[in-house]
């Protein structure tokens, strides 16, 4: 129905984003990486849309990229999985190391999402077993060097795979950061958990 929205940012929440579109203001819910990938209060802002229709409400979902809307309701189809959780796991997971999961049947990434279980994460890696296959430009694939990097050093030490990779998505994804500089960033966000 609305397949995306054009506007000015007029305030961010936790989970929201309100779009200004021409006078009429939207909530469009997000996941915590499109929210901090569109830019400040006040920006303009393009959002991809999905709209949840339930018999009672009208619910819009928007993301940064095509890539991240397509991975949303590729998890939205799968039994159990509502609107809400797919975007904690979006929230929570980067897109490559949801594939990694999904592909290497890593449950323990998965169940690290709240409101993932052990019988959720089994369900997601069933139904999504060779359905995450990566855009042309898409930020999903294998992960950067870096990142992976940056999960070995917070393995050796002691941090277990799925730990290392929730700290890794709530960082900053900036290229100038150095290998040391997100090992210390991830261990902040490691610390406030």
């Amino acid at each position: 129905m609305i397949a995306a929205l054009k506007g000015r940012i007029e305030r961010k929440q936790e989970d929201a984003a309100l779009v200004d579109v021409g006078g009429v203001v939207y909530r469009v819910n997000t996941s915590l990486v499109t929210l901090e990938d569109i830019g400040d209060v006040g920006e303009n802002v393009r959002l991809f849309t999905h709209l949840y229709v339930r018999e009672d409400q009208l619910t819009l979902y928007g993301f940064a990229s095509t890539d991240e809307l397509r991975l949303f309701e590729t998890l939205i189809g799968v039994s159990g999985v509502g609107p809400r959780l797919a975007l904690a796991i979006l929230s929570r997971v980067r897109p490559d190391a949801l594939e990694l999961a999904i592909d290497g049947e890593n449950a323990e990434l998965l169940a690290t999402v709240p409101g993932v279980g052990r019988k959720t994460a089994a369900r997601l890696i069933l139904e999504l077993r060779g359905k995450l296959v990566p855009a042309s430009g898409s930020s999903l694939g294998a992960p950067s060097r870096v990142d992976a990097d940056v999960v070995e050093a917070l393995r050796s030490l002691g941090y277990t795979t799925a730990e290392a990779h929730g700290a890794l998505v709530r960082i900053p994804r900036d290229p100038e950061l150095t290998i040391e500089d997100r090992v210390l960033a991830a261990l902040r966000e490691l610390s406030e958990a």
